[in-house]
């Protein structure tokens, strides 16, 4: 990697991507690449120096690229992808130069279907606060690093093991982490049992020798077996390496932390959510596991800023509060959902949701109409196509007609803005990982002119 000057990206705007862009712009390449939307990332990358299109078009490309990197997220029909292919150019998609790029370095590597974004970043925030200057490549835009990619001078490398794609099996890592392994990605894996044995299953057989895995400790019982005798767990209030006793003090979630050899009591969190302590469990057990003081560890837990829309307070006064999520899973609604119920307890909750995808909206609509019944009151979007086709039968009235609260309302996006100014909210939380982000700036004017 270190001979390659010019670098092209076909979609250069996904989390993932754009991370690898800037390891290659920090390191001299010359960086360009199309993507399909403008976005604020895209601006930014601009702002960097790279040189971006939004429109498929090959006489855009630059002479003389070394390395085109692509994301499955781009149809193979993408006029210059198929330009870069009938011209033999290197092309390569993102977890294969990821891989190589870690190949060379000591590899911390997070996986799960939730909870891999914000366990890598604090992961990456804990290490280089207690000393240990590591590079970082994050699914998210971190707040202590505004980016989700973070040059360092170590040997260490954190990274967020992707299982979309089975992207995580060009990865090597020294130490892992398995957060969580529900269904998803039914469309790449076919069923939940190919997605364990194919996808996290076979990560874990990617260890080094000597390497060490972490699992959330309600999956244990998936690695049992001789395989994986040397598997750990850590969980909240369970698992061989734990944090317990949670309680909300002084505006922090508070909690104690113990494992075999240690004991913290009283650590404090900025990031609110039992998901979200349970994620620091992660990234406290991999500090110690380094070396790190209990005096860092501390620090860095209390100044902690979170990741851009993982549960990312927008807009806050004394009878208004505006939270937006990635969410897009059943079990990450129930997270967030919670995390605000615990931290807003006598106020009502109103959730604008977004589902991602129409396979997962087919395979998950009970779970999410269970989830979203929780609200006090809901308004469901419609289904975030992303790079799917649309199903027939299958749209978000699978999940609307599921729900059993009738405080409900199934709206357009051109609606959303109209609908919310005759409503009188509380807590309010945009939840979803397809363009619902788009509305954050708008919400947000509306609460302030409020």
């Amino acid at each position: 990697m270190t001979t390659i000057k010019k670098v092209y990206f076909v979609g250069i705007g996904g989390i993932g991507m754009s991370a690898i862009a800037r390891y290659f712009h920090k390191r001299g390449a010359a960086v360009y690449g199309y993507d399909k939307t403008e976005t604020t990332l895209t601006r930014k990358l601009e702002q960097e120096g790279m040189k971006i299109h939004y429109t498929e078009d090959v006489s855009a490309i630059p002479e003389g690229i070394d390395l085109v990197v692509y994301t499955p997220a781009v149809p193979a029909s993408h006029a210059e992808l198929q330009h870069f292919r009938e011209r033999n150019f290197p092309l390569k998609k993102r977890a294969e130069v990821l891989g190589i790029i870690s190949r060379s370095m000591r590899t911390i590597a997070i996986a799960g279907t939730h909870g891999k974004t914000t366990t890598s970043s604090i992961v990456a925030h804990v290490l280089r606060t207690g000393g240990i200057d590591c590079t970082a490549f994050l699914g998210g835009i971190a707040g202590n690093f505004d980016s989700n990619y973070v040059l360092g001078q170590s040997d260490w490398v954190v990274v967020e093991a992707d299982e979309y794609d089975r992207s995580f099996l060009h990865l090597s890592p020294d130490l892992a982490v398995i957060t969580s392994m529900d269904p998803d990605h039914l469309d790449i894996y076919g069923d939940p049992a190919a997605m364990l044995e194919t996808g996290f299953f076979a990560f874990a057989r990617r260890l080094k020798p000597q390497g060490q895995l972490w699992v959330q400790e309600r999956l244990t019982d998936e690695f049992a077996g001789e395989e994986f005798a040397e598997v750990m767990s850590y969980g909240l209030g369970g698992g061989e390496y734990r944090s317990e006793n949670l309680r909300v003090e002084n505006g922090y979630f508070t909690f104690d932390y113990q494992n075999p050899s240690t004991r913290m009591e009283g650590l404090q969190l900025a990031l609110p959510g039992a998901h979200n302590v349970e994620n620091a469990t992660a990234a406290i057990t991999i500090a110690l596991e380094l070396g790190l003081s209990e005096e860092s560890i501390r620090e860095a837990l209390q100044s902690f800023k979170g990741v851009k829309r993982r549960f990312e307070t927008i807009y806050r006064d004394e009878k208004r509060v505006y939270i937006d999520d990635y969410a897009h899973h059943p079990s990450e609604l129930r997270a967030a959902i919670a995390a605000a119920r615990m931290l807003y307890p006598e106020r009502k909750l109103t959730g604008i949701f977004q589902p991602h995808l129409y396979s997962r909206t087919q395979d998950f609509a009970d779970g999410f109409a269970e989830a979203l019944s929780a609200l006090d009151e809901i308004i469901l979007l419609d289904i975030y196509p992303a790079r799917e086709a649309p199903i027939p039968g299958v749209s978000s009235s699978l999940i609307f007609d599921q729900i059993t609260n009738p405080a409900k309302q199934l709206v357009t996006k051109s609606e959303l803005l109209d609908v919310l100014a005759e409503m009188d909210t509380e807590v309010l939380l945009s939840l979803g990982a397809g363009d619902i982000d788009t509305f954050v700036g708008p919400i947000a004017d509306w609460l302030e002119k409020k």
